[in-house]
């Protein structure tokens, strides 16, 4: 599962090599690429990770698995812990990649969090105004894109596309934190693997692994190189990475 502002498209480097020893099922996520954008409710409800969990479970159904392996990065790895969660049942191993727990980060203010992640308080903002300066910006953005870039334009781009994605983010500050908050004492029960970015902000700001270790009865973890989506940036590394733990 892709974060934002992606499609199952950021896979493109990883999903076709991984699919030569499993299978692969890459879905954009409720709210980007070709998948459905509905209006947000009041309560963001619909926008919910666990909604979005509900839907790989739906999709998964729909291809004939009951039982299966999640990776997540960014926004994905976030409807991952809840899947994790929610279908205990159904996961048979995580990985989680560049995140900490949504809870946690709402819970643990510091300036360099917010400097970091501006956009996560930027986009909690009523509709439209957010959507509206992000399509704002977009549209004054001068200079030709990259075909990763357009191809993510195309759907996330349009008002509806960025709606769902503000809409995920304002689900991720209100719902999902009522969520979280009613499920801390349980531990993710299946194999977990943690990857995050080299000397990227989250490697600056937290003890990664110390915090899945909380969170889980069973955590790896390492620091990757690639940045923050490491799916493109280093997607050799990260395939022999998920090769080497989804066999396990």
């Amino acid at each position: 599962m892709h974060g934002a502002p992606l499609t199952h498209y950021t896979w493109r480097d990883v999903a076709p090599s991984l699919a030569e020893d499993f299978t692969v099922v890459a879905a954009d996520l409720r709210g980007y690429g070709d998948s459905s954008k509905p209006a947000g409710l009041a309560d963001h409800s619909n926008y919910s990770k666990r909604a979005l969990a509900q839907d790989q479970v739906d999709v998964m159904r729909h291809f004939g698995f009951e039982r299966f392996a999640v990776v997540g990065q960014d926004r994905g790895g976030r409807v991952a812990h809840r899947l994790a969660l929610d279908h205990a049942e159904k996961v048979t191993k995580a990985v989680f990649i560049d995140i900490v727990p949504t809870h946690y980060l709402y819970t643990h203010f510091s300036i360099a969090f917010v400097q970091a992640y501006f956009h996560w308080f930027s986009y909690l903002r009523a509709a439209p105004v957010p959507e509206n300066e992000l399509l704002a910006q977009a549209a004054a953005r001068g200079g030709a894109l990259s075909p990763a870039q357009a191809e993510y334009q195309r759907t996330n781009g349009t008002p509806e596309g960025v709606h769902g994605m503000c809409e995920d983010y304002r689900a991720g500050a209100s719902i999902d934190l009522a969520h979280d908050e009613a499920d801390l004492d349980r531990k993710i029960r299946c194999p977990l693997n943690v990857l995050w970015a080299e000397n990227g902000a989250m490697d600056r700001l937290y003890d990664v692994l110390a915090i899945w270790r909380e969170r889980a009865s069973d955590v790896i973890g390492k620091g990757m190189p690639g940045g923050h989506n490491m799916q493109e940036g280093a997607p050799t590394e990260l395939l022999a990475e998920l090769r080497t733990f989804l066999r396990g």
